[in-house]
């Protein structure tokens, strides 16, 4: 009996643990006014800056959304592009390899 109780903790404690790595990202809120809307931008300022966020025909609106009008914005960021940089280690690293593989100076004998 107390094999099965071990069994059903240790899948429960699992299962938790993969629901951890599927979390859906944070979302986040803007409000203010709309500024501009077309079919895949609204443009809404809060304080002195405007916000462009993309919308979609999934995006949800709730009421009669048309410039002027004061709304709250749910989002979540997405990334679209990523770039990768090389580290400033790898860097040095290539250049004390490039310098050491040089061939020698002029006027000078190579050691074996």
């Amino acid at each position: 009996m107390n094999l099965k109780k071990s069994l059903l903790v240790i899948t429960a404690v699992a299962s938790l643990g993969l629901n951890a790595f599927a979390a859906a990202p944070s979302t986040y809120q803007v409000t203010g006014p709309v500024l501009a809307l077309t079919d895949s931008i609204i443009t809404v300022e809060k304080g002195k800056e405007k916000w462009e966020i993309a919308r979609n025909a999934d995006s949800k609106v709730a009421g009669d959304l048309k410039v002027g009008s004061k709304v709250t914005i749910t989002y979540t960021m997405t990334a679209s592009a990523i770039s990768v940089k090389a580290d400033k280690a790898d860097k040095a690293d290539k250049k004390t390899t490039a310098s050491s593989s040089a061939a020698p100076a002029a006027g000078t004998v190579a050691k074996p």
